[in-house]
């Protein structure tokens, strides 16, 4: 089973602003700038909802690369979020965390990889398991 680091986000931590572009930046054809550092993001305010049940990890190991979830990349889990089918969420099974997509079917409850060659997990009455969390976004190094 691939692990997971998870950091707390602690919100009494003093934090600094990024000098913000109030513009749009286009992925498609260029365009002449059409804003200006306006002002500065607080990336813990832009991405964070609730700070208390916040959480930080680096993922280890490739099973959701068609997700865009990358070895490396820091995932922001949120325990306050209600679980949903669909939803990416890190998981607690049997004393490891793993991050899956969560499938709820009508014979029971799939962690289900983001890559063909991982199998898919099926949660059993014998399995000790959790959603811990909801992933609400994915950081990523370029």
């Amino acid at each position: 089973m691939e692990e997971i680091k998870i950091s707390e986000v602690k919100p009494e931590e003093k934090t600094s602003g990024l000098q913000f572009f109030e513009g749009r930046v286009q992925a498609g054809f260029p365009s002449p700038a059409q804003g200006e550092y306006a002002d500065t993001i607080d990336l813990n305010r832009a991405l964070i909802t609730n700070p208390a049940a916040t959480f930080c990890a680096r993922v280890i190991g490739n099973s959701m690369v068609d997700a865009g979830i990358n070895e490396g990349d820091l995932i922001i889990i949120d325990r306050s979020l209600t679980p949903h089918d669909g939803n990416i969420a890190v998981c607690f099974i049997d004393g490891d965390f793993t991050v899956k997509r969560l499938s709820m079917r009508d014979d029971g409850i799939y962690l289900t990889p983001a890559n063909s060659s991982f199998p898919e997990i099926k949660v059993g009455e014998d399995n000790h398991f959790q959603v811990w969390g909801v992933v609400s976004h994915i950081i990523k190094k370029v």
